[in-house]
């Protein structure tokens, strides 16, 4: 058997000595994806530093267990490279070129260290080549198998009948028109809104892939929350999911609510975008109603620019109300009309009702004197008729700047 210590470039061995550069070898190679293969170069520089690089390391590693032992790789290794490929499937990317990495992977590698081969080491480079043949005959089967595997459960039976299950759900579905299926005692019906992950708006990046890989994350993560298998409806901008739960819509505690506020942070987190969503208990013959009503509580969140959780309709009762359609919210809103065009006005009302009507942190925060906060609100009950310091008066102005809002006349 050939002693592989004896596989030397530079006078060293080629696995001590890939080993001991891994760090600038795995920023060597990143550099030749990106320069010959288009579709790297329009991923996120967070990917290319994150799951690639990672990839890239492992992809090295094995091939130095190939140099150290001249054994190649075993089903406990190529089932790395299998998992990293169904990730490029889930995120889009083109399978020629998930393949195609490890090729140029390999030619960077020796081109990294062949500029210091010497004339006798000759048959160390032969020996290399060869085994660097066998390992890729290997590893490039594993990556079309994870690729195609895949994508084939993307659209497989379970995924079929979890879709089906959805669509009859939503379609007031009847359990009895559900054959096989085991329902939950309820569903959390949770409509998103997704904000724009950063790297979506970066000049070179395909914001396709970026998306696809918050996507990606998204149902990961909502998978990886609920013990039984989520229902989702998802885009990369946001959707409907249902969550399986074990008690009736009348039976969920304050545990259950303040665990889908947690939900919402987690999955903005993982996304790295905003996360809003109105969520609805209900039974599964009331979930096309739900879905519905959790419709309506995402959009009156995003209307009144509530921060990233989950909301139920009892956190938006009054907003909800007035983004119904009335005379009496149309009334209310003018109330506050002859200053919605006014550049200081409104936001110096909204920020010292926020404050609790505190002027001095007011001015704070507006960065004006106290005297011109008092200023301003004289300013107010002058075109209104309406005084901060009236207690019947403060209830109207509530109301007024939550109808304003809600007719997306915000000051």
């Amino acid at each position: 058997m050939t002693d592989h210590n004896r596989i030397v470039f530079g006078g060293t061995p080629l696995h001590l000595r890939l080993n001991s550069q891994l760090p600038e070898l795995t920023a060597f190679v990143i550099k030749r994806l990106v320069e010959e293969l288009d579709v790297y170069k329009q991923l996120p520089a967070e990917e290319l530093s994150g799951d690639i690089a990672r990839i890239i390391e492992q992809a090295v590693r094995m091939f130095l267990k190939v140099l150290r032992t001249g054994t190649l790789p075993e089903a406990t290794d190529l089932a790395i490279v299998r998992e990293s490929a169904a990730r490029r499937a889930e995120e889009g990317l083109p399978i020629d070129a998930v393949i195609g990495a490890y090729h140029v992977g390999a030619q960077a590698c020796f081109e990294f260290v062949e500029p210091d081969v010497t004339p006798d080491e000759l048959q160390s480079v032969f020996e290399a080549h060869r085994l660097l043949f066998n390992y890729l005959r290997l590893t490039t089967g594993a990556v079309a198998a994870g690729y195609l595997s895949e994508r084939q459960s993307m659209f497989g039976d379970e995924h079929g009948a979890r879709q089906t299950l959805l669509a009859t759900l939503l379609d007031d579905g009847q359990p009895a028109d559900i054959p096989g299926a085991r329902l939950p005692e309820s569903y959390f019906v949770i409509s998103l809104s997704v904000g724009k992950h950063p790297d979506e708006t970066i000049a070179g990046v395909d914001p396709g892939v970026a998306a696809r890989r918050k996507l990606r994350r998204l149902r990961t993560e909502l998978d990886r929350r609920s013990r039984e298998p989520v229902l989702s409806m998802l885009s990369v901008d946001g959707g409907l999911a249902l969550i399986p739960h074990n008690t009736p819509p009348a039976s969920v505690s304050k545990e259950d609510w303040a665990w889908l506020d947690m939900l919402a942070k987690a999955l903005t987190k993982v996304a790295g975008a905003p996360v809003v969503a109105g969520v609805v208990a209900a039974q599964p013959t009331g979930v096309s109603a739900a879905a519905r009503l959790a419709g309506e509580l995402r959009d009156v969140a995003l209307i009144y620019a509530k921060p990233v959780g989950v909301y139920r309709l009892a956190d938006l009762l009054l907003e909800y109300q007035l983004t119904r359609p009335s005379p009496a919210r149309d009334h209310l809103a003018s109330l506050l009309a002859p200053v919605a065009d006014k550049p200081d006005l409104l936001p110096t009302l909204r920020v010292f009702l926020d404050s609790g009507l505190n002027r001095r942190q007011t001015a704070t925060q507006l960065r004006v004197h106290p005297n011109t906060v008092d200023y301003r609100l004289r300013k107010i009950a002058g075109l209104t008729g309406l005084q901060v310091a009236r207690h019947e008066d403060l209830l109207s102005i509530r109301a007024a700047l939550s109808a304003l809002d809600a007719t997306n006349v915000r000051g």
